[in-house]
């Protein structure tokens, strides 16, 4: 079975880690039904707190996958420039090794 891509893993898990306290703060304490932007910080503030924790691995197999993904990227624009300066060079050694110049 093909493993689930790292980017909606690591999105899904940080939803979870604001949403499920917000839904704490909102539905079980009352206050914070009346200050709704106060229960939205205390949930941000949870859920960053959950995340620096708990949600290491995740974030290190995101981080691996862009590493990956930048490689991969600059190996090909390297390999494309590394191709065109043979050419130039191949060219100028034809033009160095012609007798009518």
């Amino acid at each position: 079975m093909k493993k689930p891509a790292p980017f909606l893993v690591y999105t899904v898990l940080r939803l979870l880690a604001f949403l499920v306290p917000l839904a704490i703060l909102w539905f079980f304490l009352p206050i914070f039904r009346e200050f709704w932007w106060l229960a939205a910080i205390f949930a941000a503030l949870i859920g960053m707190s959950i995340s620096m924790l708990f949600l290491r691995t995740p974030l290190t197999d995101v981080s691996a996958r862009l590493q990956e993904r930048r490689e991969s990227r600059s190996s090909g624009g390297q390999a494309d420039a590394e191709a065109e300066d043979r050419a130039i060079d191949d060219a100028n050694e034809s033009v160095d090794d012609d007798p009518r110049v």
